[in-house]
């Protein structure tokens, strides 16, 4: 099994200092430090030193604007840090928001971070939060033609000698990128978070790799179904190297001493970090971001999925995080091994992204944990091989 970390860039400090009357401002130029900004970038290079030295597979990075949740504005900058400090780990950019990015440009920077490092690029894609379709002014209604239109752009920029394209949205003609891709045809292509129907087919059609679903049960088990559906429309089978899942876990000597050191970060989360700025799912409907059918191949419909649940931005308290932890990869290094392990194996994932800096984490604190899962974690989760998606079994068993 692959091993990432997941490397969430939130800024360095709590900023519920700066609430006004219990509510969160625009967060202007008064709030910023740029101290902070500087220590912050200073401290992920390090834990990237870490995590290569304490063996992990690869490194995720993603793309956020506007919000102290991410400060990877420009997740391809990070990457090409992440290139002069690293020699092994795999950069996974997970992802690139192609409705807001001018796709040619994009297709040449990425051709160069996999030259920069060596061909360890994976080149993630994804349309982004309604948050950044607000800020950039793009239309959330184009954002799925402006996606498509995007990638195509970029394919055949990284495959062909030379090329024209003729959208609605984007036109070349005659146009030849240099340097080219390292890898070939062009880096691996990761799609995060997949729940759609149309994202499910176009990653089918292009043989993306899948993140399907925040959570196990019925959403992700729908999506690797009709995943497999698609594929066998390609002529293929889901592979479990094309599935990865992404799991928040905390390694301590207790799930006690795990909760109470963990949660606070967690609950900062959840309680700021996530709701700051939200473009709220009912105004989302309306502005054309999910099409009609985008959730007619789920069972439950669009029900707990973001398009109609907002729940996920809920208060939470010291007793949720308590629960949550009741069946979350939170506690002892043997009970978070068991968690991953069932969890990647029910879901067929041969990837795992661990995420365990949420939130304000301490510095010191990311890097025991990275210390603690490099030697009590990350062994046992490499030499288990998942190599069965059961949802894909059972879907064709169902044929």
């Amino acid at each position: 099994m692959q091993v990432f970390a997941f490397d969430w860039t939130a800024y360095g400090e709590n900023v519920d200092k700066f609430r006004e009357n219990g509510e969160m401002p625009r967060l202007g130029k008064k709030h910023f430090d740029p101290n902070v900004a500087f220590n912050t970038y200073k401290n992920h290079v390090e834990a990237w030193k870490e995590l290569e030295k304490q063996g992990f597979d690869g490194v995720a990075i993603n793309e956020h604007h506007g919000t102290p949740f991410g400060l990877g504005n420009s997740p391809n900058l990070m990457a090409a840090a992440l290139s002069q400090v690293t020699d092994r780990l795999k950069i996974l950019i997970y992802a690139n928001l192609l409705p807001i990015h001018e796709p040619l440009r994009l297709a040449e920077e990425l051709a160069m971070l996999d030259c920069m490092t060596n061909g360890r690029l994976i080149a993630g894609v994804g349309r982004g939060a309604p948050r950044e379709y607000k800020i950039f002014n793009v239309p959330m209604s184009e954002s799925r033609g402006r996606f498509n239109e995007a990638y195509e752009v970029m394919r055949r920029a990284w495959t062909e000698d030379r090329f024209s394209f003729d959208g609605d949205f984007y036109k070349f003609n005659d146009v030849s990128i240099w340097p080219r891709p390292m890898q070939q045809p062009h880096p691996p292509v990761w799609v995060p978070l997949t729940g759609s129907k149309e994202t499910i087919e176009w990653a089918a059609e292009n043989d993306a790799a899948i993140t399907p679903g925040i959570f196990p049960g019925p959403m992700r088990e729908d999506t690797i179904r009709y995943f497999a559906q698609c594929q066998a429309k390609h002529g293929r089978t889901v592979d479990p190297n094309k599935i990865s899942i992404m799991v928040d876990c905390y390694v301590a000597d207790s799930k006690e001493q795990a909760v109470e050191e963990y949660a606070p970060h967690l609950m900062y989360l959840f309680n700021t970090l996530l709701r700051y700025d939200q473009v709220w799912q009912e105004d989302v409907k309306k502005q054309g971001y999910y099409s009609s059918t985008a959730f007619e191949h789920l069972r439950q419909g669009a029900k707990g999925t973001l398009a109609e649940d907002d729940t996920v931005f809920n208060e939470w308290t010291i007793e949720t995080v308590r629960g949550a932890a009741e069946h979350m990869p939170i506690g002892t290094a043997d009970e978070v091994v068991e968690r991953i392990i069932t969890e990647c194996s029910d879901a067929g994932a041969n990837n795992v992204l661990l995420v365990c800096n949420r939130g304000d984490i301490p510095h010191e604190m990311y890097l025991n944990q990275i210390r603690r899962i490099g030697a009590e974690v990350l062994p046992r989760l490499q030499a288990h091989n998942v190599t069965v998606v059961p949802h894909a079994e059972q879907r064709q068993a169902a044929e």
